[in-house]
């Protein structure tokens, strides 16, 4: 049994011949097109992630500088 994958059948909605010529092994004509859309989407991931990162940074200064505030308190309130 053969496993489909969400892209294949991706390809079948849009293009019923398009699926056909893949499915023959056929190499797509728009190779530019894919390798734009890879990069595209390559770059678009990177930034997703970097996004990711700034927020958690931004969490954990927010964390610090809440830890930092209540030993100020405290340090100030034991005088």
């Amino acid at each position: 049994m053969r496993t489909i994958r969400a892209s294949e059948i991706g390809t079948y909605l849009y293009c019923k011949r398009a699926w056909w010529y893949q499915l023959q092994g056929l190499p797509s004509e728009n190779q530019s097109e894919l390798a734009g859309g890879t990069a595209y989407h390559t770059e678009h991931g990177r930034q997703v992630l970097a996004g990711g990162l700034m927020r958690l940074g931004g969490w954990l200064l927010m964390l610090l500088a809440a830890v930092l505030l209540a030993v100020g308190l405290t340090l100030y309130l034991l005088q």
